[in-house]
C-alpha cells in the first residue's frame, strides 16, 4: 500500500479540500470537478507534506472529472495501476483511499453494493465503504490494487451509502483528453467531446450550451489578498498555503503556521511549536511567563507551546495595515527559529503538527 500512498494527493484550494490520485502511463492527476470548481489554479500534498502548484487543465462538470497538471510528479511516482477490461462485481471488496476531512491518508474498506446505481442521468459504483468530506476525487481499488472507480459523493445523513465514477467513464476522459490542448483550462462538451478552451455559452464545435460560469474563478476577499500578500513576501507562492476559505495553514521550515479569522472580529496566527518536557519545568515555564517575542505572544495548550499573533480585522484598513502585515510575515520566521530554541535549550519534543525538515 506504501506505493499507492505514493499516488494520492491532498488537493487544497481557497474552498476547502479534496483528493486526487495520478494513473500509471498518464501525467495527469484526477480529482473529481466540484473539488477544484471556481479554480484554476490549486495545491495538491504529497504524502510527505510537500506542497506543489497544479493548473486545472480539464473539466467535465456532467461526469463531475478534473484533471490537473504539475511539474514532477508523474515522474517521481509510479502510479495506480489501470486495467481498461476489469470486472466489477457486486459484494466486490473495494478500498476508499484519500484524504477525509482533510486529514492524513487514510484508507477504508468496504464492498460494492451495486456496480450500475441510477442517479440523475448518470449511473454509479455505490459501497457501503465509509465515504467523507475529503475523500472526493480519491481511487477506489479492489484487492490488487487496481483502479475500479473515483469517490464523488455520499448521501447526505445517510452512513453507508457511498457512490464512486465507473472505471469506464474515467478511460474515455483519459482516451478523449489524450490530443487536447494540455497546458491551458479546457472544458470538455459531452455533446461532442470537443474541449473549448475560450468561456463560451455554446460549443464552437456543434454550438450545444455551456454553461460560461464553468470558467469563473472564486473572487478573493480583501482580507484574502492581505494575507496572502504576506505569504508572498516569505518567498512563497501563497496557493500553496491555502487551507479553505479565509484560512491558511502551511510549514515555514519545521514549524506548522495557521492564519485565520476569528469570531470575525480578530486575524489570528499561531503555531504549534513543541510538548513541554516531562520535567524541569520551572525554568522554562519562567521563561515563557517573561514574554520574550512580542508583538507575540507565547501560550499553552494541551502540553503543548504556542507562539500567537492577534490584530483586529479592522486594522487592515488603517495606517497600521503594513505593521499587521510585516508581523504575519515575521511570526513565521520566528515560529520556524523558537520550536529549535525549544528543543535545544529545554529538551522540548516537536508538535506533532512539525515538519521534519529535509
Amino acid at each position: 500500500m506504501e506505493n499507492i500512498q505514493k499516488s494520492v494527493f491532498k488537493i487544497i484550494t481557497a474552498s476547502g479540500t479534496g483528493s486526487g490520485f495520478i494513473i500509471k502511463g498518464y501525467n495527469h492527476i484526477i480529482t473529481n470537478y466540484h473539488v477544484v470548481k471556481g479554480e484554476k489554479v490549486v495545491a495538491i500534498e504529497d504524502h510527505k507534506k510537500d506542497r506543489h502548484v497544479a493548473h486545472v487543465v480539464m473539466a467535465n462538470p456532467e461526469v463531475d472529472l478534473a484533471f490537473l497538471s504539475t511539474n514532477g510528479i508523474s515522474s517521481a511516482h509510479d502510479g495506480i495501476s489501470l486495467q481498461e477490461d476489469i470486472i466489477i462485481a457486486n459484494t466486490q471488496k473495494v478500498f476508499i483511499n484519500g484524504y477525509p476531512f482533510g486529514m492524513p491518508y487514510t484508507i477504508t474498506e468496504g464492498i460494492i453494493s451495486s456496480v450500475s446505481q441510477p442517479l440523475g442521468n448518470r449511473s454509479y459504483i455505490q459501497t457501503d465503504a465509509a465515504v467523507n468530506p475529503g475523500n472526493s476525487g480519491g481511487p477506489i481499488l479492489n484487492e490488487a490494487g487496481m483502479l475500479v472507480g473515483v469517490t464523488t459523493s455520499k448521501f447526505t445523513n445517510a452512513d453507508n451509502v457511498g457512490f464512486g465514477i465507473k472505471h469506464s467513464d474515467l478511460v474515455k476522459e483519459l482516451r478523449d483528453f489524450a490530443n487536447a490542448n494540455g497546458t491551458s483550462f479546457n472544458v470538455k462538451c459531452n455533446s461532442c467531446d470537443h474541449y473549448t478552451e475560450v468561456a463560451a455559452e455554446f460549443c464552437n464545435n456543434c454550438g450545444h450550451s455551456m454553461d460560461i460560469s464553468i470558467w469563473d474563478e472564486f473572487e478573493k476577499s480583501h482580507f484574502a489578498k492581505f494575507v496572502e500578500d504576506a505569504i508572498t513576501e516569505l518567498g512563497m507562492d501563497p496557493v500553496l498555503g491555502r487551507a479553505g476559505r479565509d484560512f491558511w495553514e502551511f510549514h515555514q521550515g519545521s514549524a506548522l503556521i495557521r492564519i485565520f479569522v476569528f469570531q470575525r472580529d480578530y486575524l489570528i496566527a499561531t503555531s504549534p511549536l513543541n510538548n513541554l518536557p516531562k520535567q524541569n519545568l520551572e525554568e522554562l515555564l519562567t521563561f515563557l511567563l517573561e514574554n520574550h517575542v512580542e508583538p507575540y505572544y507565547l501560550g499553552i495548550h494541551d502540553n503543548k507551546i504556542f507562539v500567537s499573533y492577534r490584530a483586529h480585522i479592522s486594522d487592515i484598513f488603517t495606517e497600521h495595515a503594513e505593521t499587521v502585515k510585516k508581523n504575519l510575515k515575521h511570526l513565521a520566521l520566528k515560529a520556524d527559529d523558537l520550536d529549535n530554541f525549544f528543543s535545544d535549550n529545554y529538551g522540548c519534543e516537536m508538535a506533532i503538527e512539525s515538519k521534519e525538515e529535509k
